[in-house]
């Protein structure tokens, strides 16, 4: 036997140091591969949670702004819906007011020395707005004798103002219905030109012309408004 021979004693303790070494590194290893796995879940944990929170983040942006829209539509719409009512409710108030003012023409007639004036004065309008030498006048049957006294009273007004005679005829054959209030009609031109001076013509023109300043006065001014007459 050669002297450099292990005794068993000596063989067991080499095998016991390497299978602690081989036991360690397979520790050691473990430990390697139990770390990277570790981190490797915390990536892709945080990867998983961070897509989870974007994708719920994006839901609660789309239905915030579904929500919002929603809303600015139901604003909208009850906005749309009260500014009409107000319109409507303003409109009637109008209407109320020339729908009494129509009623109270007729009324007006009766100051017989008023309604006097008054038909002169649509009578002599006409005349300046026709310049013609040869003119007619229509008015109710019942205003005949008013209407000629007017168609008087003007041409003197007119020859006095402009220097120029004119020959005012009463149009008895095509009288002004008696359902209208009053006024006259002022034929020119052997009938192709009528101006429309009934007193519901000129109140129709006053209600188109005053209708804003009447709106002004009663509902103030229109904050909406930005262009002005």
């Amino acid at each position: 036997m050669s002297q450099h021979a292990l005794s068993d004693q000596q063989v067991d303790n080499e095998l016991r140091k390497m299978t602690a070494f081989i036991k360690q590194e397979a520790m050691e290893k473990a430990r390697e591969i139990e770390i990277k796995a570790n981190e490797e879940f915390e990536i892709e944990k945080s990867k998983l949670v961070r897509q989870e929170t974007d994708a719920i983040d994006a839901t609660y942006e789309k239905k915030f702004k579904q929500a919002t829209m929603s809303q600015q539509i139901t604003r909208s719409t009850v906005a749309n819906k009260t500014r009409l009512k107000v319109l409507g409710a303003r409109q009637e108030l109008l209407d109320s007011i020339y729908e009494s003012t129509r009623g109270q023409l007729a009324a007006g007639t009766k100051d017989k020395g008023k309604y006097q004036k008054v038909l002169a004065g649509l009578v002599l309008e006409g005349l300046y707005a026709m310049n013609e030498t040869d003119v007619q006048v229509r008015g109710r049957k019942k205003d005949a004798d008013a209407v000629k006294k007017a168609a008087e009273e003007a041409a003197k007004t007119y020859k006095k103002e402009l220097g120029k005679e004119v020959n005012v005829t009463l149009d008895e054959e095509n009288p002004v219905p008696d359902a209208s209030a009053g006024g006259v009609i002022i034929v020119g031109s052997k009938g192709k030109i009528e101006i429309d001076n009934t007193l519901e013509t000129r109140l129709k023109l006053l209600e188109d012309s005053a209708a804003p300043a009447v709106r002004e006065s009663l509902f103030g001014k229109n904050a909406n408004r930005k262009f002005y007459d």
